[in-house]
């Protein structure tokens, strides 16, 4: 398993996209990299089917760290609440060249940045897959996903692939595989899931033949689904509704992106939840020392792409919630009303932004945006929805049985 161990000082590649009135403080981080070890000799490559490792040595703590590929995709990952340690969550393609970058801050608060870029080996003949999520409960908006091991560009052998792709959910629903890339499928309903389902997700790869290819083994993903949970902000009202299976809990006050920095408008799902993250104006492009720069440790930050949007406590912005729009793209509200929202939701639940001059939420590339592709456009996306797949197959029905 690759190991990258920090021995200290921190680093800061922010982890936010915004915070409140600019803070022009902030201290530049150092080079780190004497304080990073990899556990791999010179130019060995790393096994894309162990995931990545990242730990903080006694004394200082990791604040953000952020993997992508060549191409920009990123690795989601976990990271402890004490800031120990970081592991991902989702398979590394084989040959793939990745950017790993670090934030971590010593006992000071002195932040360090690292980066670190590595090469994966080359995968076996073997075609694999690994679902996500992780097992667990999730909310009405989570979509299941299915990383290959090798790129599929044959209509015929994605529609193979997606025939062996087994999603199995009570109560039944209607969904479909849509491929996002040559190797990255996500599986949605035509609606959310509704609340209380159980869904269970097998791969009938193994031994199958795929082109050149035959499958391989991959472990089964079970998930439960919560209540419908949403929260519904009007950025032109300033407000935000939180709804629980159709009743409104709280209506919030809050201030979003003002012009220039607007809030993205659309459908998201919740990535995660940290109960601070140290957010900088750098890690989006703003200089340190500008007029919008920004230095802030924020609470109660509820994410939902992975370019830094939050939903957080914002107590230097409580005179503009409710009336007027002024953060970097984020939604700042009160701490205690920060603190609740992040108490009441989970992974996987919807949060929608209208009435915002942003632009809309994209689909696949900062996020789970599946939600904003109609039904129409997300069975475009499915090789067993359109001709040429070997029998176009009906969008799957399922009641605890395969089908695709």
């Amino acid at each position: 398993m690759p190991v990258f161990a920090l021995l200290i000082p921190g680093l800061a590649l922010g982890s936010a996209a915004c915070a409140g009135d600019p803070h022009p403080l902030s201290s530049k981080p150092y080079d780190a990299s004497e304080q990073i070890v990899f556990n791999g000799d010179g130019d060995q490559k790393v096994n894309p089917d162990k995931p990545l490792e990242i730990t903080a040595r006694k004394g200082g703590r990791i604040t953000d760290v952020t993997a992508t590929d060549a191409a920009g995709r990123h690795v989601r990952g976990a990271l402890t609440h004490d800031g120990t340690r970081w592991q991902s969550t989702t398979p590394l393609a084989a040959g793939a060249h990745y950017t790993v970058r670090v934030s971590t801050e010593n006992g000071d608060g002195d932040p360090g940045l690292r980066s670190i870029g590595f090469q994966t080996a080359g995968a076996d003949q073997l075609l694999r897959v690994a679902f996500g999520p992780d097992s667990g409960t999730y909310g009405v908006g989570q979509p299941i996903t299915a990383e290959l091991s090798r790129p599929i560009k044959s209509h015929k052998d994605r529609a193979t692939v997606e025939r062996a792709l087994r999603v199995e959910s009570h109560p039944r629903v209607t969904g479909l595989w849509h491929w996002v890339d040559n190797k990255t499928l996500h599986y949605r309903p035509r609606e959310y899931w509704p609340a209380g389902a159980r869904i269970e997700v097998h791969s009938g790869l193994q031994g199958v033949r795929v082109g050149k290819m035959r499958g391989g083994a991959a472990k089964p993903l079970k998930l439960r689904i919560g209540a419908r949970v949403e929260a519904v902000t009007d950025a032109s009202r300033h407000t935000m509704t939180v709804k629980r299976n159709g009743k409104v809990l709280r209506t919030i006050p809050v201030t979003t992106g003002k012009p220039g920095f607007d809030t993205r408008n659309g459908i998201k799902t919740i990535l995660g939840k940290e109960a601070f993250v140290q957010m900088r104006s750098q890690s989006v492009g703003i200089a340190a020392g500008s007029a919008e720069s920004y230095d802030l440790g924020v609470h109660w930050a509820t994410r939902v792409t992975w370019s830094g949007e939050y939903l957080h406590a914002a107590p230097w912005s409580v005179g503009s919630q409710g009336s007027a729009n002024t953060s970097h793209g984020c939604t700042g509200m009160s701490t205690e009303n920060a603190k609740w929202f992040f108490d009441h939701v989970r992974v996987g639940d919807i949060v929608v932004v209208k009435g915002s001059g942003g632009e809309k939420m994209t689909p696949f590339d900062n996020g789970f945006g599946d939600w904003n592709l109609s039904w129409a456009k997300w069975r475009a996306g499915s090789a067993t929805q359109s001709s040429g797949a070997g029998g176009a197959g009906a969008a799957q029905s399922s009641r605890l049985r395969p089908g695709v």
